[in-house]
């Protein structure tokens, strides 16, 4: 295999070495520095990734995406305006102080404040005030019925009261580790904190090694100078590691979503047919299979099936050809010249540069020329390729929705509803259905459970017809560890709040 010969390589020219001498510090990677530890303001992944460790949400969602409490003992909702978090008593920040009323206020009202700058604000459109009604109790008051506010509670973590700039630097919260010192394009090091409300870490600490190339990552895990990693290599580079006697893989289903944008302004991708043409005419098994090894399961729209909201009844495409041929025809776009080298039409699509790109792009322009359409595959930079799907420069993209995005439901309504076109929200196909709007319209004010369940599931079997996205597949998450660990599991969202209950069973060096 050739990452062996490479780690050898590289362990013989000594270039690997742990960042600490004590067994029982779990060493782990990130693709790149963390931007903002201030978690009010950190929004890339890194900086997320660090938040999971050192601070703690009023909520945290379960398995099904549901909200359940954490630093709130219980939420409770009297009327359609008005939220209530109940804290926990005895959660103590790092430097001893214990969390109260006014920390939750004073966390929130930043989120309120036209003088702090934070791309979080946009989820707190709807809070219209927040206050300590006594010790250990904070009261929401929204503008606006909006029952997927308590899912916004699980995007900000709660900070000290009256905390400023230094938190970028020097972050401090009741998360189960402490911040010990940020070596920058180097490492993140935490110690655990011997007074979590949950209980201390079942080990002494973290190190999360910045590391941004993935075949490195795989090489320094297989010798041991890290000790895990979750999602962050390649599919490739994972089947590679799977055999590896002195390695574990862990695997759970996972919420990200990989679909192609359809642009519905365009002359041909206007009309349904071609668009469903399009659905038809993909091997989701094979990409699945051969490009993911595994790593993934066909989607059938952007809700993961572990959502609470999932309409397991919407129109799924199957890989068929020939009703593919079929709906194209009836479209108006023969095949001029049977099995010829002609084309039916010819479609751009855009896509980032990274290597999985290229290859699955490569496979949807034989599936695509299997039904005599042309995909002429054009590669940029990302900050290229998000401006131009921004501002409706495009007939066809590839891009993937994380799972912050997917968290709850109310994400079809920011893609779908016609008054969120680009920069209002994220429906960058102008998708335009009146029935969809008023379904969505009614979901995001209703208080009845059960209605709001049978609203999302039935604009999912409406979209799914209409294929304003072309869905191809939800990511499995992975993680890859070194045997002598336990404790590792992952989430649907596939945070680390997990490395409390990660400890070695055995050390060898």
């Amino acid at each position: 295999m050739a990452i062996a010969g490479t780690a050898l390589a590289l362990a013989a020219s000594g270039c690997l070495s742990r960042p600490s001498a004590n067994p029982n510090v779990i060493v782990g990677s990130l693709t790149s520095g963390p931007n903002n530890l201030d978690p009010r303001i950190g929004t890339d992944d890194a900086s997320q990734k660090i938040h999971d460790l050192i601070y703690d949400n009023l909520v945290e969602l379960d398995e099904h995406l549901q909200v359940k409490p954490r630093l709130a003992e219980r939420i409770d909702h009297p009327d359609p305006l008005t939220y209530i978090a109940r804290l926990r008593h005895g959660v103590h920040f790092h430097d001893g102080r214990e969390l109260t009323a006014a920390d939750v206020v004073y966390t929130y009202q930043c989120m309120l404040d036209p003088a702090f700058t934070s791309a979080k604000k946009g989820g707190y459109r709807e809070l219209a005030a927040v206050e300590a009604t006594d010790r250990y109790t904070v009261t929401f008051r929204l503008r606006t019925p909006f029952e997927s506010f308590p899912v916004n509670m699980n995007v900000l973590p709660i900070v000290p009261d009256g905390a400023g700039p230094g938190l970028r630097e020097h972050p401090m919260g009741t998360g189960p580790y402490r911040f010990v010192r940020y070596d920058v394009d180097d490492k993140v090091e935490l110690s655990a904190f011997e007074g979590y409300y949950g209980g201390r870490p079942k080990n002494d600490g973290v190190v999360l090694r910045i590391i941004p190339d993935e075949v490195m990552r795989g090489l320094e895990l297989r010798k041991g100078t890290i000790d895990l990693f979750v999602n962050d290599v390649s599919p490739d580079i994972v089947q590679q590691l799977r055999n590896e006697p002195d390695l574990q893989t862990i695997e759970a289903p996972g919420v990200d979503y990989q679909y192609i944008g359809v642009n519905l302004q365009d002359a041909a991708l206007r009309d349904v047919r071609v668009r469903q043409a399009l659905a038809y005419a993909i091997d989701r098994d094979a990409i699945v299979k051969h490009l993911r090894r595994g790593l993934a399961a066909p989607s059938i729209g952007m809700l993961p099936p572990m959502s609470w909201a999932f309409a397991a009844d919407a129109f799924s495409f199957p890989y068929d050809p020939d009703r593919a041929k079929t709906l194209l025809d009836e479209a108006g776009y023969r095949d001029p010249d049977g099995e010829g080298a002609q084309s039916r039409l010819t479609l751009s699509l855009k896509v980032s540069n990274s290597e999985f790109n290229r290859l699955q792009s490569s496979v949807l322009q034989q599936d695509f020329k299997k039904i005599g359409v042309q995909l002429d595959v054009r590669t940029y930079e990302f900050a290229t390729l998000y401006a131009d799907v921004l501002s409706g420069a495009f007939q066809l993209y590839t891009l993937q929705w994380t799972a912050g995005s997917l968290a709850d439901p109310d994400i079809l309504r920011r893609v779908f509803h016609s008054n969120q076109a680009p920069p209002a929200g994220f429906n960058r196909g102008r998708f335009k259905d009146a029935e969809v709007d008023a379904l969505l319209d009614r979901a995001t004010t209703s208080t009845n459970a059960q209605e709001r369940l049978d609203l999302f599931r039935e604009v999912q079997r409406r979209v799914a017809l209409d294929v304003p996205y072309i869905s191809l597949w939800y990511k499995t998450n992975v993680a890859v560890a070194r045997s002598s660990l336990s404790g590792v599991h992952l989430t649907p969202i596939a945070d680390l709040h997990f490395m409390k209950d990660v400890s070695r069973v055995a050390w060898s060096h």
